[in-house]
């Protein structure tokens, strides 16, 4: 009795759960698409807003270069405008230059706080390689990514918790971590995809959006093939740890500049 009343509970969690995942939709303004996300873009601004400081600190808070910081943020602010994403968005794109400058990384919090580490940025070599870096990093943030992740999460705890309880075995008390442990790895797993996923949209804003600032999306590729080879060193890139294979990547990039642009990508674009 006590055995099938935990896994009547279990059942319930795991329903409402997946009712509340698969229910609460909302339709992206840049895309169309419907997602599965939780929380409004005034929250997911004010998320991003409070997160700043701390993922600041971890990397050494602001750069006390003014002039690279300034060439970050009008790079940045050039393809927020010239895809009218100040406009079909309500989110406040906000860049930032870390001080770390042995740290190869660049990210982004929900809500339009972008950030790139100085060691990303002396690793560039033009000003369109920048602006591939940064147009990947709001891609993520107009895809809402942040936003679904954080509802995916909410699912795979709900679902890892209510096949805990419905397993729980009190002879057997260790029998619940081995299970839970077995749910929690295969949510991991489940992340890691939906992670990747969401490193080649964000590739494929990059090549849509950075023409119209007047960027050669091909320079997106050569900062693939910079962190190709820094991955080969004692100390890869950060940014390696949560995006996809460099190489895997500038094959797909190839295929969205070839799908976007047929006839070629448009004349004059910095390179």
């Amino acid at each position: 009795m006590r055995l099938n009343f935990r896994v009547i509970i279990g059942l319930i969690i795991a329903v409402v759960t997946l009712l509340g995942y698969f229910f609460n939709t909302s339709t992206n303004p840049v895309t169309g698409e419907k997602q599965h996300v939780n929380m409004s873009a005034d929250q997911e601004i004010a998320l991003g807003v409070q997160a700043a400081p701390q993922m600041e600190q971890q990397y050494g808070g602001e750069s006390s270069d003014a002039r690279a910081t300034a060439a970050v943020q009008q790079v940045g602010q050039r393809i927020v405008q010239a895809n009218a994403l100040d406009q079909k968005t309500k989110y406040q794109y906000r860049f930032h230059l870390l001080a770390d400058d042995q740290t190869i990384n660049a990210f982004a919090l929900p809500g339009g706080q972008v950030f790139i580490t100085q060691g990303l940025l002396k690793n560039l070599t033009s000003e369109a390689q920048l602006a591939g870096v940064l147009a990947h990093e709001i891609g993520h943030v107009v895809a809402r990514h942040s936003a679904e992740q954080v509802a995916q999460s909410q699912l795979t705890q709900g679902l890892t918790g209510a096949a805990a309880i419905a397993a729980y075995d009190p002879n057997s008390p260790g029998s619940s971590v081995a299970r839970a442990a077995a749910a929690a790895m295969i949510a991991k797993l489940v992340t890691l995809r939906f992670s990747r996923n969401d490193e080649l949209q964000a590739d494929n804003f990059a090549v849509k959006f950075t023409p119209q600032a007047g960027y050669d999306p091909h320079a997106m590729i050569n900062v693939m093939q910079m962190l190709e080879k820094q991955a080969g060193s004692s100390n890869p890139p950060e940014f390696l740890s949560t995006h996809p294979n460099p190489g895997n990547r500038i094959e797909e990039l190839q295929k969205d500049i070839q799908q976007d642009y047929p006839q070629g990508i448009p004349s004059g674009l910095k390179q």
